[in-house]
């Protein structure tokens, strides 16, 4: 297995200002931020977070490797482990069912790759299988993330990934599976948005003849994805 030398770069902690600073800015664009000291208090912030019964999917993260996320879920807990059921399933006969587990959990969990200091998460991927969850998919969304994935722009979010992430995965997918990854899709989530679905012409007229003032229409707010960001201050990951 090669060793990756980690640029400082893309490896040091932020002052606490810009940390403050982006915090900020997630929170103004929707997301639920919580700044955690370290590896034990990430994991009890995560599972506090989850009802028991709750389907989860951990998707692939050494964060939540090294947290012990992952083995939460995954080995006993009081959850139904999305991921378990997926691989209990042929891939290549029942593709479709894996992509509906894997892609609408009540919860999603994982990481990112970089967070802007304006507020905008970035992840990367070689399928894009964990990508619909995050995006749609999920009911829930919870991110855990170490501090020095904070950058200041969109352009070193990119550079990040491919002058940092995709080395370190590189190496990993080598190690476990014989072959190099690539960074085939890219997800930047710029905010969590209430999602209002417009009223057909019937639903309004409908609601015309209703208690509502004439001539008023009607638009219905579907369930929005809770999107959560812990930002740990003292992750190596």
């Amino acid at each position: 297995m090669s060793t990756v030398q980690a640029s400082d770069r893309f490896t040091s902690l932020p002052d606490d200002q810009a940390l403050a600073a982006t915090v900020v800015a997630l929170e103004e664009h929707g997301f639920s931020v919580e700044v955690i000291g370290d590896s034990d208090a990430a994991r009890a912030a995560v599972l506090a977070r989850i009802p028991a019964g709750a389907a989860v999917m951990t998707n692939t993260s050494v964060t939540l490797d090294q947290t012990g996320i992952a083995d939460a879920i995954n080995d006993g807990g009081p959850y139904e482990s999305a991921r378990n059921k997926m691989l209990a399933l042929d891939f290549a006969a029942q593709a479709q069912q894996i992509k509906a587990i894997r892609g609408q959990p009540d919860y999603a969990l994982g990481s990112v790759h970089a967070i802007t200091r304006d507020g905008t998460l970035v992840i990367a991927s070689a399928s894009g299988s964990q990508l619909a969850s995050y995006a749609w998919g999920a009911a829930n969304v919870i991110f855990v993330a170490g501090a020095q994935k904070l950058v200041p722009t969109l352009q070193a979010a990119h550079e990040r990934i491919y002058q940092h992430s995709l080395k370190l995965e590189d190496a990993r997918a080598q190690a476990a599976c014989g072959q190099h990854s690539q960074v085939g899709k890219i997800l930047e989530i710029h905010a969590v948005v209430a999602y209002a679905r417009c009223a057909s012409r019937a639903q309004r007229t409908a609601a015309s003849s209703s208690s509502r003032p004439a001539g008023g229409s009607s638009a219905r707010i579907s369930s929005v994805a809770g999107l959560t960001c812990s930002v740990t201050t003292r992750l190596p990951v």
